[in-house]
């Protein structure tokens, strides 16, 4: 019975820590840049730096479960939120506008992501997924244009995240551009389309939201 109390005060300590290190880590992003020292990041989370290599050997590690607690905190409840709306179209504006928002204020999060090999197509399926089912439904719903494909949505991700490179960080002129897209994807006076290409699977997309989450 104290082994098992004991164990749980472990594996509780450890969370906490771990917790402490990944909002430490994302804060000192934001301030110093995606380049900033595991020191800083250890000294901000008020642990020593092997206690921070004990949960995270990489950085690469330490980079993807920042974003994995982004996503958990800013993401994930908009997803869950538009699955239960009965507006498709109004529940993935949601959506994008919570990954666009969250990759605006995580900027920095994102570089490191990228500089370090963080982000895998693979870590972005769920993200993905969830874009595909709500077009889908708004599809059938008549409010999203019936010639979008799964495949035109990372790429879409990737249009939008591009141009949080081209202004100030935290910057929320990224509206302008979802808004513009968002048009595009109604079936009102729609343009044909060329038809589309098979979606590449690169081992790693750059600092895209809809790889990065």
């Amino acid at each position: 019975m104290v082994t098992t109390e004991s164990s749980r005060r472990l594996r509780a300590d450890a969370a906490r820590n771990s917790g402490r290190i990944l909002r430490a880590a994302r804060e000192v992003w934001a301030e110093q840049g995606p380049d900033a020292l595991l020191e800083d990041i250890a000294r901000r989370a008020g642990v020593g730096i092997a206690t921070l290599y004990r949960h995270f050997p990489d950085k690469a590690g330490l980079v993807r479960a920042a974003l994995d607690q982004s996503f958990a905190e800013n993401i994930a409840p908009a997803i869950e939120r538009a699955l239960g709306d009965d507006d498709p179209r109004r529940g993935l504006t949601a959506v994008l506008e919570a990954a666009m928002s969250t990759a605006a204020r995580e900027h920095n999060t994102l570089a490191a992501a990228r500089n370090s090999g963080a982000v895998t197509a693979e870590a972005s399926s769920p993200f993905i997924e969830s874009l595909t089912l709500l077009a889908r439904r708004g599809q059938e719903a008549g409010l999203i244009r019936a010639d979008l494909v799964p495949d035109d949505l990372p790429r879409i991700m990737v249009m939008l995240m591009g141009v949080l490179w081209t202004m100030d960080r935290g910057s929320d002129g990224w509206r302008r551009y979802l808004a513009l897209v968002l048009d595009a994807l109604s079936p009102g006076a729609a343009s044909p389309l060329s038809p589309a290409v098979p979606l590449r699977s690169p081992r790693r997309r750059s600092g895209v939201p809809g790889s990065a989450w």
